[in-house]
């Protein structure tokens, strides 16, 4: 597997509307492993590593607004080395 890996930080009102579960069924469907996360500052990090035409669709995704509960202002993307590979996607 030619796997890609990368870090998102989406921004707006994205706690508290289901946010990370959708994104966790989205990258379920898609075969994305990885997580969402709530951060401090009222934004979710998201890491998708999978093949790359997968991740860049949840990436899409979250760049498209997600779940139509939340409201996103704006994606952070960056390339990130993993220090080990996902097994699952997750939420924490």
């Amino acid at each position: 597997m030619s796997a890609a890996c990368f870090k998102a930080w989406v921004h707006g009102q994205v706690q508290g509307v289901g946010f990370r579960y959708s994104a966790q069924m989205q990258a379920r469907q898609l075969g994305v492993l990885g997580y969402a996360k709530n951060l401090e500052d009222g934004s979710v990090e998201v890491l998708a590593y999978g093949e790359p035409q997968q991740v860049e669709a949840l990436i899409d995704w979250l760049k498209a607004g997600g779940p139509r509960s939340a409201h996103v202002d704006n994606v952070l993307v960056e390339a990130h080395q993993p220090a080990q590979v996902p097994h699952s996607f997750t939420t924490g």
